[in-house]
């Protein structure tokens, strides 16, 4: 069983996390990059609450009030979560004493998520397979997982300076 103090502590390492790849995001938009629309993410998730979890392509699919806003939360959380992972993989003892190579790891195994489950139900197809290009998606998907990865680190080491 899992304490306060440290779900209160996967939860920050999960925003921290998902903050440092959202600043990834950032400096990729402003080299000219395509980054992920999170709209689409919101608007997936409106659908998929209703029952449609399958889309020929998500950017064709009706609108939802409120996507961008929920395609954020549904960010933050899916972060939280994989965190949480991460404290499960390796115990909670990581939270107090954080390590890269399991927080990478963890990190690069989450860009299983968006490969094999988000893009083919938003259309895109297994590993982006349906896109112009596939191998540059799927990089750019572990590349950003990566990032998320350090981003476990390094909230963890951040939150280990300022919470013994």
């Amino acid at each position: 069983m899992i304490s306060m103090s440290e779900g209160v502590r996967v939860i920050l390492v999960g925003v921290g996390a998902t903050v440092v790849m959202d600043v990834w995001s950032l400096i990729l938009k402003g080299l000219g990059r395509p980054t992920l629309n999170l709209a689409m993410v919101g608007r997936w998730a409106g659908h998929a609450w209703k029952g449609r979890v399958v889309h020929a392509g998500i950017a064709r699919a009706a609108p939802v009030p409120g996507e961008s806003a929920l395609g954020w939360m549904v960010h933050y959380a899916v972060g939280i979560v994989f965190s949480a992972v991460l404290a499960g993989v390796c115990g909670t003892a990581w939270l107090h004493a954080p390590t890269w190579p399991p927080a990478l790891a963890v990190g690069l195994a989450t860009a299983a998520m968006p490969l094999f489950v988000m893009q083919p139900a938003m259309g895109a197809g297994i590993a982006s397979s349906r896109t112009p290009a596939p191998l540059k998606n799927c990089l750019r998907s572990l590349l950003a997982h990566a990032v998320f990865g350090c981003g476990l680190y390094l909230s963890a080491v951040a939150l280990k300076q300022v919470w013994v």
